[in-house]
């Protein structure tokens, strides 16, 4: 976790909001930010929030493939192992990406729900999995 500047702790709703350059790292996943907003509901799970323009997201996978992505608001909750991506989302893995309104990435399974507002364009571009090996699967919500 690296931040420019801490801004307050409160104990009774365990949240920690950081501005500045916000690094935020749990495992594999990489959150960088102006603004990270960590909230603890429980013992056991966190909720991390990060605003920016963009907020940028990135995974490894243990075959060394990378996720990336970006949006105005990423939200990682670890109680369900997703990020929750919105306003002007763009997700990217290999050469496939999706660009939508609001995505939902499953990150243990690597799927994706994507959602985009009506009358707006969205893009989709799949590579077929057996070029590489792996594959994002996408469903577009309306």
């Amino acid at each position: 976790l690296r931040r420019d500047r801490l801004i307050w702790i409160r104990d009774r709703t365990n949240t920690v909001t950081l501005t500045g350059k916000v690094v935020v790292k749990r495992g594999a996943l990489d959150i960088r930010a102006d603004k990270v907003v960590i909230t603890r509901p429980d013992n056991m799970n966190v909720v991390i929030e990060g605003y920016g323009s963009p907020v940028t997201f990135y995974q490894w996978h243990n075959d060394g493939q990378q996720v990336s992505g970006y949006a105005q608001n990423v939200r990682y909750e670890t109680a369900h192992d997703r990020v929750i991506f919105t306003g002007n989302a763009y997700l990217e893995q290999l050469e496939s990406n999706v660009k939508f309104d609001r995505m939902i990435y499953m990150v243990k399974r690597q799927q994706l729900e994507a959602f985009s507002d009506k009358g707006k364009q969205v893009t989709t571009v799949i590579v077929p999995s057996y070029w590489y090996g792996s594959s994002i699967t996408a469903v577009l919500t309306q």
